[in-house]
Parts: structure tokens; C-alpha cells; sequence
């Protein structure tokens, strides 16, 4: 028996060594709202399972794997992100699976562009830049249309307070107090290049309120509802519940971090950008 297990495994490895593999990145966009997040889970609908489906009957197989420059979480949406296909066997006609694979995605699912890459390219690792924004709104409750976009603040904020709040986050930091749940191989130092409270000009609608904010920040990397907890610190300096000396107090924490409790619902943010390096 071992030694039939032996020859399997010897067998595996040859077809492995000159099975031919295919390289593609696709980008995307799509509104989170009725996704349960990107990574793919039992019983739930997630974007990887609604874009691994899609592919699958495009192609009529199941020899390929997706892999994405991220997991975003429920409700979050993106702009502009991409994943890369592994596809087994045989090339892709780009040409003609790129229609049909759009056609069918779900219609709050968009691909972009496909170009084929290859074996030295590693989505996950490949240095890149990710911008996120953060929509909010402060005032009276708003459209009900406006929901998977923004966050509605019914407290009056102080704007210019936040925006100093948000500047105390740019440079090269300690981020434990902004990283949900950490495990013991969380990594917390990180850089922030920008972040940043202005108007919002990018997304508009005859629905959204007459003025509304968002939070941008861009950075190589982020942890776990890192963002959604930042704007939640903002948010609470904007409304007086918390101070700007206390934003200080909770970076470059190289003791027990500052819990800190104040999550942003994910449907305000948005995946605004990926930009690879080189």
C-alpha cells in the first residue's frame, strides 16, 4: 500500500512538472452591499464564489484558482481592485472570454480589463499602493438610496478637528490599537502616506445629501478593519467624545494596545485604488 502511494505521489509530481499553466489578471469593480465579503464561505454569498462561478461557466471547467490583491469585508465595495487566474492545460482566447465572462457576472460586478501575465508575477506580494475611501454624512437622516455608500452621522461633527485627527495618522506607525482581533503573527508597524478628511466630489448621486465627507487613505498595506476603525477614532474626535492627545496615545503602542470598540459600518468604505509598483 505505501509503496503504490509512493508511486502516486512520484506520478503526481511528473504531471505537475509538465502540466502547462496560464497567467491573467483581471480587474474589477463591484458594490459590496449584498456580499458577505470577498473570500469565499459556506452558505453565504461572497464575491470569489459569484466571480469563481462565473469563470467556471464561461470556461465549462474547474481547472483554474483566483487569487485577489485582498479580502474585502461585508458590505465593502471597490472601485478598482484584480485578481489573478491560474488557468490549467490550454491558453485563454482573451478576446472571446472576456464579453462573456462580463455579460454574466452578477450586474453589481464589473471586469475592467484581462491581460495575461506570468509565472514571476505574485499578486499578493508584488508591491503596490492601496487607496481607500470612506463616504459619511453628518446631519438628518439621509435617502434611504444612499445606504451602501455612506455612513449617515446624525451628531453634528466638527470637521476641522477631524482633519487634524486624520493627519496624526500619516508616517510610519504602530498601529495595535487599529488592528480587530490580532493574532500573534499580526505584524503592526506600517506606513500611511496619506490620510486625509475632504469634501466629496468624487461620488455623487441626486440622492446624496447636498454636502457629504469621505476619509481617504492610502498606504502599501492595512490590518484587519484598520480603516474602519480610524474613522471611527475620527468620528468620535468630530463629535468631542475623544481628543486629539488620545489619538496620539493610541500609535506607536509598543505595550497592550487601546481597545478601541468604535467599528464604522462597511458600507461607507470603498476600495478606491490598487496601483502596483513597477
Amino acid at each position: 500500500m505505501k509503496y503504490r502511494i509512493y508511486l502516486y505521489s512520484i506520478l503526481i509530481s511528473i504531471i505537475d512538472m509538465f502540466r502547462k499553466r496560464y497567467y491573467y489578471i483581471i480587474e474589477l469593480q463591484y458594490l459590496g452591499f449584498r456580499f458577505h465579503g470577498w473570500q469565499k464561505q459556506p452558505d453565504v454569498n461572497t464575491l470569489q464564489r459569484a466571480v469563481e462561478r462565473t469563470i467556471s461557466y464561461v470556461l465549462e471547467h474547474k481547472d483554474f484558482k483566483i487569487l485577489a490583491t485582498g479580502r474585502t469585508d461585508a458590505k465593502v465595495s471597490a472601485n478598482q481592485t484584480y485578481v489573478e487566474l491560474f488557468l490549467d492545460h490550454e491558453p485563454l482566447d482573451i478576446e472571446a472570454f472576456f464579453p462573456v465572462f462580463n455579460a454574466n457576472l452578477p450586474q453589481d460586478v464589473k471586469a475592467l480589463s484581462i491581460e495575461e501575465t506570468n509565472a514571476d508575477f505574485n499578486i499578493i506580494q508584488h508591491p503596490k499602493i492601496k487607496e481607500y475611501i470612506y463616504l459619511f454624512y453628518s446631519g438628518s437622516k439621509f435617502h434611504p438610496f444612499c445606504a451602501p455608500f455612506m455612513y449617515n452621522v446624525v451628531e453634528s461633527l466638527d470637521i476641522s478637528v477631524m482633519q487634524e485627527a486624520a493627519k496624526l495618522f500619516e508616517g510610519k506607525h504602530n498601529f495595535k490599537s487599529y488592528c480587530f482581533r490580532p493574532t500573534e503573527h499580526t505584524v503592526f508597524e506600517g506606513e500611511i502616506e496619506c490620510c486625509e478628511i475632504v469634501e466629496n466630489d468624487i461620488y455623487t448621486a441626486n440622492f446624496f445629501p447636498e454636502q457629504s465627507y469621505l476619509l481617504r487613505v492610502r498606504g502599501e498595506g492595512f490590518k484587519r478593519n484598520q480603516i474602519r476603525l480610524m474613522m471611527g477614532a475620527i468620528l468620535d474626535v468630530g463629535k468631542g467624545k475623544m481628543t486629539l492627545d488620545f489619538i496620539k496615545k493610541t500609535l506607536d503602542r509598543n505595550e497592550e494596545r487601546i481597545l478601541l470598540e468604535h467599528i464604522v459600518p462597511g458600507s461607507g468604505l470603498i476600495l478606491n485604488a490598487v496601483i502596483f509598483k513597477d
